[in-house]
């Protein structure tokens, strides 16, 4: 990539590029949930496999029972009884019933169900009160929801609940996906400290590696937060290469400006990783490449939690849908009206922290990289094109919701 500043777009459409969706493989089902199908996946049976009741009752001939009334009621004696799962009863003759549970399988010869509530409910003879209205009521017709050889789940469909539970229900106990990307999540800076530790006079808790790592969880992938990396180029490199057996993907944070302790910067531009500002705010200063003899893709953020996290929605998710082969790689934004008129940076896209709610959209906070709080109160970005200085309240923009 030049060393010059590239457009949001640019910038994007250059790491898509560079990334290959992972190799895709039979999982069991529960292991993929909230990942792509890989392949067309086609009914080995029908739904229902088939003919059953709808309703616990009794399992009749319709032209047997299309008079009965109250006043004029259809006495026939039971022959039988058929559960679901218990099924001893293959046929019912002329001038019978037999009482059937819900799911259990029509025998040959019955092609209605009389629901108990209009019978007696009797066991060595039913009294009919009621008629049903048409042959086959209350009957559950084989492939009356799927049919042997339909197209179930379409390559490319994310797998929720709903999916995997027709996949289960079709026999399936696997589904070809492609696995959920590792991701190696690292934070950069002398002054930072985990969560529970004591801080000093200069030091600040590391929110940002489990912002990121969190983000990362959310989206799919499996996440390994490292412990924090001092400002050391040699320690850098040394955390880095240890967590390149388990990553396919490494993000870092920190290190990447113009200051005189930028480690990563240091660490990785020998190593031909890219480093250069993008064209938005927050989130200037950018850095992708490859690292390590299987040549790991690796995102260098912004510092500022804000910045890191704008990056990772903008730069990261797309590339981790890629390799999870999740389409659109880059989520559909929505259009909303705007309630409060803001203030741009000409020549940048903005990020702005919203809130979101039923079409329109309220700018929350300041535009400071720093305002995590106001984050953390954000359900959505603001997409500020990079050539507006300022937009008014009332106009339409496009909006990226927070799914996390």
């Amino acid at each position: 990539m030049p060393d010059s500043s590239l457009s949001v777009d640019d910038y994007r459409e250059r790491i898509l590029a560079d990334i290959e969706p992972l190799v895709a493989y039979q999982q069991p089902l529960m292991d993929t949930l909230g990942l792509a199908a890989a392949e067309d996946v086609h009914a080995a049976v029908s739904l229902p496999g088939f003919d059953n009741s709808s309703h616990d009752g009794y399992a009749v001939r319709f032209a047997e029972v299309a008079t009965a009334s109250a006043d004029a009621p259809v006495h026939l004696p039971v022959v039988g009884e058929i559960g679901a799962g218990q099924a001893n009863l293959l046929a019912l003759a002329p001038g019978t019933s037999a009482k059937i549970m819900t799911g259990a399988p029509m025998p040959a010869g019955a092609d209605t169900v009389v629901p108990y509530e209009w019978t007696d409910r009797g066991i060595a003879q039913v009294v009919i009160t009621q008629a049903p209205s048409e042959v086959g009521e209350h009957v559950r017709p084989r492939g009356d929801d799927v049919r042997e050889g339909d197209l179930v789940v379409a390559e490319g469909t994310v797998l929720g609940a709903r999916q995997l539970g027709l996949l289960a229900a079709i026999g399936r106990a696997t589904v070809a996906a492609r696995p959920r990307p590792r991701v190696v999540v690292l934070s950069t800076g002398s002054e930072l400290r985990d969560p529970g530790q004591q801080l000093g006079h200069d030091s600040i808790y590391d929110g940002n590696s489990y912002l990121l790592a969190a983000a990362a969880r959310a989206a799919g992938a499996i996440a390994y937060r490292v412990g924090i990396v001092p400002d050391e180029p040699p320690k850098f490199l040394e955390a880095l290469h240890d967590q390149l057996v388990r990553a396919d993907l490494v993000i870092t944070s920190g290190g990447v400006s113009q200051g005189d302790y930028d480690v990563v910067k240091e660490a990785l531009r020998p190593a031909g990783v890219w480093f250069g500002p993008v064209a938005m705010q927050p989130g200037r200063p950018q850095g992708f490449g490859r690292v390590g003899e299987d040549r790991i893709p690796i995102f260098t953020l912004p510092g500022n939690p804000v910045s890191c996290y704008v990056s990772f929605h903008v730069f990261v998710l797309p590339a981790l849908r890629r390799m999870m082969g999740i389409r659109p790689e880059v989520r559909p934004s929505l259009t909303a009206r705007l309630t409060h008129d803001v203030r741009s940076f000409p020549g940048r896209r903005q990020f702005l922290r919203g809130w979101y709610d039923d079409g329109s959209v309220s700018p929350v906070g300041g535009a400071a990289s720093h305002l995590i709080g106001d984050l953390a109160g954000a359900n959505c970005l603001v997409d500020i094109p990079a050539e507006a200085d300022a937009v008014a309240a009332g106009s339409s923009v496009d909006v990226l919701l927070l799914g996390d």
